[in-house]
């Protein structure tokens, strides 16, 4: 029951949290567009925003690696804060400004950096005895994200671009109350673990060596890890698309005469199709290891893109999103997982920072080049530029995933 109590509150948060990526991120170019922006303003604020997370990760890394699962939900609880604030920009600054451009990038800078956090607190929420299916919550991700651009694609519709801001503050407000009860249950569910542990011990409390790992920096965690930031180069290439398809759906879709309503229902049925690899990811890993997993994603990624380029209708556009059961669904799943195998505990949240900084950094350059292609060729050109990057990080995954070192084993291994 404990189990069953602690996995329906993480995936609850991840739910809100990635509610909040589908108003701010997914929206932003309803949002802009219906403020003054054009795609060029647009492609350099969200660029900004991944640049600002980009610079600041490895310091948040760092510092979460050193902490124990309960400072990281109270770290994830004030970074909501910070959000919550920020926002109040959208409500107070003009359209087209830059104080209001700027807002979006605070927003979007601040949701970023808590990526890796909420990542490696599926983990982490380890240290209360209780194992947590990170499978099964970012399945919860998925369906709130799901939820809510289904729901906002008609809002705006009918009710203007401010939904986005309504909404923003109010699934911020429902992730601190989500962090919140998680913490609650933790710290009830780990005090109970310790003092079982306790009596089987003696009366001794049992000692945790979670700390005794060796902490390295980024710079010395990249030169341990060559292969490893290879192959995540590679990974950025995957997710360039992904930056393309989530920023610049309702471009894409409008060329082909689609409208804000079909934006919404499609990113909607792309998130509730991430659901049943997700939440059967423990199933799947039992057959298939995690590696194998990437490289499944790799072509469903590349698979995906290329439907969407050759895409003539939105009947078509929705169909690509049949990919995502083997691409976004399979990748981020995978790449937690695999992490979480091949690093030691020193260096988790490192490797999942790393794997969140390709996410980052891809989102930066299709931020730039999309907003820049769309404006010089349009959206076709776009997504077969987006194509040929797909492929060719596709090509860098699995010619080096292979070669990645494994520091969970011993040396002699």
């Amino acid at each position: 029951m404990n189990s069953f109590k602690l996995n329906a509150e993480y995936a609850s948060t991840l739910g809100a949290y990635w509610m909040i990526y589908g108003i701010t991120g997914s929206f932003a170019s309803v949002f802009m567009l219906a403020k003054g922006y054009n795609n060029m303003h647009i492609g350099m604020t969200l660029a900004a925003a991944n640049l600002l997370a980009l610079g600041l990760q490895p310091f948040v890394a760092d510092h979460m690696d050193r902490a124990k699962g309960i400072r990281i939900i109270d770290a994830s609880v004030w970074m909501t804060l910070l959000m919550m604030l920020t926002c109040v920009g959208y409500f107070v600054f003009t359209g087209g400004s830059f104080m209001l451009a700027a807002a979006i990038v605070a927003v979007l800078a601040v949701h970023a950096l808590l990526q890796p956090l909420l990542n490696s607190l599926a983990f982490r929420l380890g240290e209360s005895g209780t194992d947590v299916n990170y499978g099964i919550g970012r399945a919860g991700g998925s369906l709130g994200f799901s939820a809510i651009v289904a729901v906002l694609g008609t809002l705006v519709e009918k009710k203007g671009e401010m939904s986005v801001a309504v909404c923003t503050e109010a699934a911020c407000a429902l992730l601190i109350a989500l962090l919140f009860l998680t913490k609650y249950s933790f710290k009830k569910m780990k005090r109970a673990n310790d003092i079982e542990i306790a009596e089987h011990a003696g009366g001794k409390a049992a000692e945790t060596d979670a700390d005794d790992d060796e902490r390295i920096d980024l710079k010395a965690f990249i030169r341990r890890n060559k292969h490893f930031f290879i192959m995540n180069l590679g990974i950025s290439g995957l997710l360039f698309s992904n930056a393309i398809l989530s920023n610049y759906m309702p471009q894409i879709a409008g060329g082909i005469g689609g409208t804000t309503e079909q934006v919404g229902r499609i990113l909607s049925l792309m998130a509730l199709l991430e659901m049943p690899t997700m939440i059967f990811i423990a199933t799947i890993r039992k057959h298939f290891r995690s590696r194998t997993l990437i490289k499944i994603a790799s072509v469903g990624f590349t698979g995906k893109i290329v439907v969407c380029w050759l895409a003539g209708s939105v009947g078509v556009l929705f169909a690509a999103q049949v990919f995502q059961l083997v691409a976004f669904a399979l990748l981020m799943p995978a790449m937690v997982y695999y992490v979480n195998e091949i690093m030691s505990p020193g260096e988790a949240v490192k490797g999942q920072s790393l794997f969140t900084m390709m996410f980052t950094f891809s989102t930066i350059i299709a931020s730039f080049a999309g907003g820049w292609i769309l404006d010089a060729s349009g959206a076709k050109v776009l997504t077969f530029v987006a194509a040929l990057v797909t492929a060719a990080g596709a090509a860098v995954v699995f010619l080096s995933i292979d070669k990645v070192e494994d520091h969970r084993r011993l040396p002699q291994d």
